[in-house]
């Protein structure tokens, strides 16, 4: 494994600032893509979905808990699957005290497409306490591009259709039956006897979750970076399927989907 090289500290005083020049760019760069996605424009949500939770059957307007701003988290778990995709847990792991979102007007649930049975025991093994709702019975997982079949919709996950994932070399994307992302939604002022309007104006998937993830933050500070062997990384074992539930490392338990699905496209 390489190891850096030792120079003097004026030296490396100036190896930092230019690599904070870079570290600038990159923040200015994400405030224009940030305003550019405050400025997307909405689509209204016409279908009238329920999710089974915590509190029983509840609709999307119902979800944002009296908040103005939803965000969903899309959690690989299909049905009888018994346990969450392995990487959409370690997005789940990253999710932190709601205080903060809702001091922002913002809700944060996770959303799935196993029943709600099989969400609450492994939340309770996981240690997970924030929201989580079965899309179960409902074409929402669907809509958004999180569960695959052409029987129920046509496949669009991460804009891109079944055929545009096979020419980019991504077929085994377009045959998943579940993949991740997050959708954001707003739900307007309205007036008290009015039906509230639901707005869908943002979803992501793929790398486009990834600055949700914590720890991958923190590893990109380090000099090993993520140890998954690419982009000049070691391989500290695993490569990009290292991830594992977190009470399952150093066990010889595989993850129940690769990893590598959340992060290829």
């Amino acid at each position: 494994m390489d190891t850096p090289a030792i120079v003097d500290p004026a030296t490396w005083l100036q190896a930092r600032r230019a690599l904070l020049e870079l570290e600038k760019e990159e923040t200015r760069r994400r405030d224009r893509i940030n305003r550019a996605r405050r400025a997307l424009p909405a689509v209204r949500v016409e279908q009238p979905y329920e999710f089974t939770g915590p509190d029983g059957v509840r609709t999307l307007a119902e979800l944002f808990d009296g908040r103005g701003q939803l965000i969903v988290l899309h959690l690989m778990f299909g049905p009888g699957w018994g346990r969450s995709c392995a990487g959409c847990a370690f997005h789940a792991d990253a999710i932190g005290n709601l205080a903060h979102l809702h001091a922002r007007d913002t809700t944060l649930v996770a959303v799935s497409r196993a029943p709600y049975s099989e969400l609450t025991a492994f939340a309770e093994r996981m240690g997970w306490t924030f929201p989580w709702y079965s899309s179960a019975g409902s074409t929402f997982n669907y809509d958004f591009g999180v569960s695959l079949d052409e029987r129920v919709a046509p496949v669009l996950w991460n804009y891109r259709s079944a055929e545009d994932l096979r020419q980019a070399g991504l077929g085994a994307l377009a045959e998943a039956e579940e993949l991740n992302g997050v959708s954001v939604f707003l739900r307007p002022e309205s007036p008290p006897d009015a039906v509230p309007d639901v707005l869908h104006t943002y979803s992501t998937y793929g790398r486009g979750v990834e600055l949700l993830l914590g720890t991958y933050m923190w590893l990109d500070l380090t000099p090993h970076g993520r140890g998954e062997g690419w982009d000049g990384m070691p391989d500290l074992g695993g490569g990009l399927n290292w991830v594992r539930l977190h009470d399952e490392y150093g066990t010889t338990v595989a993850p129940p989907c690769e990893h590598t699905f959340c992060i290829s496209a």
